[in-house]
């Protein structure tokens, strides 16, 4: 849909996941979406440096999550949460994922 504006796919991919989920890293993008980890990592850093998006470290993994103070960045959001709704219905449940990944310890308990 963007991939013309940014004249890359990986960043497309990038900032509708982030919308959707608020943070991603490179590998979780290169599982999901079945491509390679460098293009990935290469446009999230170039997001990065450009200002879009911020990174901070979690254990190894480098999570990136959008800018705040970003000038743009609340325009951005609404053009790409827009955009999301126009996705087919097989092409945007790749774009969702769910926030536990492991499987909860047996035995602990369940508090709410």
């Amino acid at each position: 849909m963007f991939e013309y504006l940014f004249n890359n796919k990986h960043t497309e991919l990038i900032l509708f996941f982030i919308i959707k989920n608020n943070h991603c890293y490179a590998k979780q993008l290169s599982d999901i979406f079945n491509k390679s980890v460098y293009g990935f990592q290469s446009a999230l850093s170039k997001l990065e440096k450009g200002g879009l998006l911020v990174s901070f470290l979690e254990g190894n993994t480098r999570y990136y999550e959008l800018n705040k103070r970003y000038p743009f960045s609340a325009e951005i959001t609404n053009l790409f949460a827009k955009a999301y709704t126009f996705f087919p219905l097989e092409n945007s449940n790749k774009f969702e994922v769910e926030s536990r990944v492991r499987p909860r310890r047996k035995g602990k308990p369940i508090v709410s």
